[in-house]
């Protein structure tokens, strides 16, 4: 299992996520036949892959504007649990987890931000307040970030 996070991009908390149990290749990007779809101006039609190989997880980035690493433009990585890639110098930032632990933290983390202990459900992703977040999209409305 491989959860993918989007991340607020002032306090990295997440907004959103996306889990795959089985897919050998994940792709990201703006257009409507990506996995994850990210509505974003520095966003390419097909902007990453990440395929499973033999030794886990690797990121590939196919995008014009690049993906980065800790501020570092990057072609081709190993992933590794708990690590955020930023789709664009100025784009969204997306958090990778590994295992069933990614979406428990997810739930943690949105319980949490909404006050709620660990016993009582979460609100459901499709209640989003934003209606591209609940469609599965993403609008970079931030700039200069």
């Amino acid at each position: 299992m491989i959860t993918l996070s989007l991340l607020h991009p002032l306090n990295k908390t997440p907004l959103q996520h996306w889990t795959f149990n089985d897919e050998s290749v994940i792709r990201i990007g703006r257009s409507t036949d990506n996995d994850v779809i990210l509505y974003s101006a520095v966003v390419s039609r097909h902007h990453v892959e990440l395929r499973r190989s033999d030794n886990g997880w690797e990121i590939m980035s196919l995008g014009t504007n690049g993906t980065y690493l800790d501020g570092k433009r990057i072609t081709q990585i190993a992933a590794e649990n708990g690590i955020i890639i930023r789709l664009a110098r100025s784009g969204p930032n997306i958090q990778i987890r590994m295992g069933a632990e990614g979406q428990d933290r997810f739930q943690t983390l949105l319980a949490n931000k909404h006050g709620l202990n660990q016993a009582e459900p979460t609100v459901p992703e499709s209640k989003s307040a934003n209606p591209l977040l609940a469609k599965g999209a993403y609008q970079n409305n931030f700039r200069g970030m």
